[in-house]
């Protein structure tokens, strides 16, 4: 926990700053409320390898800045957490301007820009975010749908999040479609992952709203998994366990992956690239080799 007693708070930022985030795990982004002090008191043992803190549709105008707030000091009170830490703001010229400016000298690791449409609003963040942190975005507008292969202006734009009920509703389509083996939402979630990752975008997949139906949350991550995504949106820690689950590496594979590694490498040693391997009746050529990087997180 941040603080022993939130019924005691100080009155005043800290000066505590957390290192960057030092692993590369994306397979779990909880999104949390900032105006619940329970969860924000958390964030330093949290199992998610992401945490999203909301500034956006979940808190009511008149709240927003104390949102904003409670963010800093908590931020600012915080020595080390496990999580990537992100902070999403509204959009640029809603009010998302202002806070990338107010939260720069706090420690977290990235700004998560709401229904941006254009490069322009990638640019705009760009401009006012402290160059140490990552821009994320919220992929929610029929626009920037359109146009993720083109938004991809500068390096720190490494992430986009499907806001899928948003992006219904901007293309003028009904929320129930969110089914399972819907073909609709199968292109949605197809076209999304291959558009960001030819952008050079790490795609993360929507939130599952029916936080209790575990069951088909499971469903969706696997489905996704099979598709190529590596990451889910959750709504908290009953999700986080399941993604971080359905998501991870299994044992199996990383030895899988290793007996490749190490047979490519010592044949290209002595000259040969492609070979049968009698472990697991394949032929180990050079993609073989750099999937298995991809497994073991080598490349």
């Amino acid at each position: 926990m941040i603080f022993e007693n939130l019924e005691t708070l100080p009155k005043t930022f800290g000066t505590k700053r957390k290192a960057p985030c030092s692993h590369s795990r994306r397979r779990s982004n909880m999104m949390l409320n900032p105006l619940n002090l329970k969860h924000l008191n958390r964030m330093d043992e949290s199992d998610a390898d992401m945490i999203t803190l909301n500034l956006e549709d979940a808190i009511a105008h008149e709240r927003k800045r104390e949102a904003l707030e409670n963010i800093a000091l908590f931020l600012s009170h915080m020595e080390h957490s496990q999580s990537f830490i992100v902070v999403r703001t509204n959009p640029i010229g809603e009010g998302g301007e202002e806070e990338i400016a107010f939260l720069n000298d706090f420690a977290f690791d990235a700004v998560r820009v709401a229904k941006v449409k254009d490069q322009y609003d990638i640019a705009r963040a760009l401009t006012l975010l402290d160059k140490q942190k990552q821009l994320h975005i919220s992929l929610e507008t029929k626009e920037a749908f359109k146009k993720l292969t083109t938004l991809r202006i500068d390096p720190r734009l490494t992430t986009a999040n499907l806001g899928i009920l948003d992006l219904l509703t901007s293309l003028g389509l009904p929320q129930s479609l969110v089914q399972p083996d819907n073909p609709t939402i199968d292109y949605i979630l197809s076209k999304f992952l291959v558009d960001a990752k030819t952008a050079g975008i790490h795609p993360i997949s929507f939130m599952f709203q029916e936080y209790n139906d575990t069951e088909t949350f499971r469903k969706w991550c696997e489905r996704e998994k099979m598709m190529g995504f590596e990451s889910k949106a959750c709504m908290g820690p009953k999700q986080v366990v399941i993604a971080n689950e359905v998501f991870g590496v299994s044992d199996k594979e990383k030895i899988r992956a290793q007996h490749i590694k190490t047979a490519f490498e010592t044949h290209a040693a002595r000259g040969i690239n492609g070979f049968m391997d009698e472990t697991y009746g394949i032929f180990i050529d050079e993609p073989i080799y750099r999937d298995a990087l991809l497994v073991l997180g080598e490349r």
